[in-house]
């Protein structure tokens, strides 16, 4: 496995890392669906130790996966692994009695409780999990001084901000002054790692880190949907309402995807390797942290961590995407 460091720092995680979003199975937050199908938790503790056997280091999770549920499991298949791996953990989506999730003290009782949520005394990296700091960013100084008040404790290593479109990440770092950026990157959307992409160019000059979520696009990227059979999701599971398993959406895409099979192979493994390898040949990308479900899942996402793209591999698949 191959390691890169976050940012200035001195902490180094696997460029192939893991995402535990879907750990928290079906879930709902303010009555909106929240979450993914439901895991076999004892499937989901043999790929969490079967990845940390092959070198993965770096585990994503967040308060809102399950409400807490994905932190917990996360904590019972880690055991007293738990001390040998970079966690890391977020605070936004879910509110509690709060008027906003950002408000300082629910800050600092959401850290406390995904403290023990993971049996840790710390976790490496806390992020924003959104960049809505409320009114005309109302809670945005107070609770950048939680969090920098929450690291002098040694409550957390490094300071994270997730968004979602270039504006709001422009907009907040000045003042969040993150280590490590997150939000989706994948061969479909690149848009905040590409060259020129004014994030991209800001991470260079302040040396941030970015983690890439998503960057099989929900699975889009594997082929494993069907333009003549879309899936269907339960209640509870975030796909069930989302445009891109469409029909229309899967039509659109399976020439795409003939291309990139013709070129790097169709087997599920040959297409994760293509799309995980893409990201990655970002020099500002960290990691990708693909879900998973079982072992299955993470064997194929290892499989290709030691074939990188060429330059005319990555220029092919932008081609691809971008037309």
């Amino acid at each position: 496995m191959k390691y890169r460091k976050l940012g200035d720092s001195d902490i180094c995680i696997s460029e192939i890392s893991l995402g535990c979003w879907t750990l928290g199975g079906l879930n709902w937050i303010d009555g909106k669906p929240n979450g993914w199908a439901n895991v076999d938790e004892a499937e989901a503790i043999r790929a969490i130790n079967y990845a940390i056997d092959q070198g993965v280091n770096h585990f994503d999770n967040a308060d809102a996966y399950g409400n807490g549920r994905a932190e917990r499991m996360l904590a019972r298949a880690l055991g007293q692994r738990s001390k040998d791996v970079i966690i890391a953990t977020k605070v936004g989506w879910f509110p509690g009695t709060a008027e906003h999730a950002y408000e300082p003290q629910h800050i600092r009782h959401q850290l406390e409780q995904s403290l023990v949520n993971l049996r840790r005394d710390y976790v490496d990296i806390y992020y924003f999990h959104h960049a809505n700091f409320g009114e005309n960013d109302r809670y945005l100084d107070d609770a950048v001084d939680m969090m920098n008040r929450l690291k002098d404790e040694g409550k957390l290593r490094l300071i994270g901000q997730s968004a979602y479109t270039n504006k709001e990440f422009l907009r907040v770092i000045p003042k969040v002054r993150p280590t490590v950026l997150q939000s989706f990157a994948h061969a479909m959307d690149d848009r905040f790692i590409r060259p020129n992409s004014p994030i991209r160019k800001l991470m260079e000059e302040q040396k941030i880190s970015f983690i890439a979520f998503s960057p099989l696009n929900r699975g889009l990227l594997l082929g494993k949907y069907s333009a003549k059979n879309p899936p269907q999701f339960d209640e509870g599971d975030h796909r069930k309402y989302n445009p891109l398993f469409t029909s229309e959406t899967l039509s659109a895409l399976e020439p795409k995807l003939d291309k990139i099979k013709a070129r790097f192979g169709s087997s599920p493994a040959e297409l994760s390797r293509f799309a995980l390898q893409f990201t990655l040949s970002h020099e500002v990308v960290a990691a990708v942290i693909p879900g998973f479900r079982n072992q299955a899942q993470v064997e194929m996402n290892l499989s290709g961590w030691n074939r990188p793209l060429t330059k005319a591999d990555v220029d092919f698949v932008r081609d691809v995407f971008t037309k």
